[in-house]
């Protein structure tokens, strides 16, 4: 019971950093490398300010407006200085490593003293993880959900499917560009505030790998469930946080090193991206 729970709270907590990820990389189509930076940004304001005796929603809100504020800086390097994307992600998730050590005064910040936004629910007992985490998990899908079929939330959607059409209808781009980094990172923001504070900790190097988690998160959604209408979409990606830290947890279960769990999630964002070839290559061999 206690392993269902504890993978359906972190599948839920990071299924925030992949909403964010799904945003940059499906909506705009933008291979945004900022994540690592972003996430660590989150954590590392949260727990600054948290242990400075701020209240942890103030704390919180702080840390998706600065998550914001990186995808807004990838942003201009990509439509201002016209640096190709791949470029912009890595020089602003390069500087977000020294603001994030500035920002903390040293590499590890302890929280397991200091009130965080989980007390608020600890009358759920055992299950105040799972209710806070759910509750804004199905926030942010109705809002995502609801954003996306505005009218510039169509904007930001037909700039990740046609650029050349978009701007032939008068629409900026690089406006609909920098609204998606700004949204995705400050998405990724609020994932690293949240699992600060459901870890006890921030650390300078917590958002290693999670590119590549939020990736497989993403993968393993739109595999596991054919995308129907934006609503499904948004839902399979935060299903596929879910199954993605299922799988790993049963990793860690049966015997593998915590060493091997970037190997782990590697191979399942291979397998996860050939499963529709295979299924094409079987169905044409019968």
């Amino acid at each position: 019971m206690s392993f269902a729970i504890s993978t359906l709270e972190q599948g839920l907590v990071y299924g925030i950093m992949a909403l964010g990820v799904y945003i940059s990389f499906k909506i705009i189509n933008f291979a945004d490398l900022t994540v690592e930076g972003s996430f660590t940004l989150g954590a590392a304001v949260t727990a600054k300010l948290i242990t400075s005796g701020v209240n942890p929603i103030f704390s919180i809100i702080v840390s998706f407006l600065a998550g914001g504020l990186a995808g807004l800086v990838t942003g201009f390097l990509n439509t201002k200085l016209k640096i190709t994307e791949l470029l912009a992600g890595i020089l602003t998730m390069t500087a977000l490593y020294s603001i994030n050590l500035r920002i903390m005064g040293k590499s590890n910040i302890p929280m397991l003293n200091n009130k965080s936004i989980l007390d608020y629910f600890s009358f759920a007992g055992n299950y105040r993880n799972i209710l806070f985490f759910g509750l804004i998990m199905i926030f942010l899908v109705l809002l995502t959900n609801y954003f996306l079929q505005t009218r510039t939330g169509f904007a930001l959607r037909a700039t990740g499917n046609n650029q050349q059409m978009v701007r032939s209808m008068g629409i900026n781009t690089n406006t609909t560009i920098t609204l998606g980094l700004i949204i995705s990172n400050a998405y990724i923001a609020l994932a690293g505030s949240l699992v600060s504070q459901y870890q006890g900790f921030a650390d300078a190097g917590m958002g290693i790998g999670t590119l590549v988690a939020g990736l497989a998160s993403v993968i393993i959604g739109e595999v596991l469930f054919r995308e129907r209408n934006i609503l499904w979409a948004v839902i399979s990606a935060v299903v596929g946080s879910i199954v993605y830290r299922g799988a790993i947890a049963v990793a860690l279960t049966i015997g593998f090193n915590p060493t091997d769990l970037k190997l782990l999630t590697a191979i399942l964002v291979v397998i996860a991206l050939s499963l529709p070839g295979l299924k094409k290559i079987v169905i044409s061999s019968n």
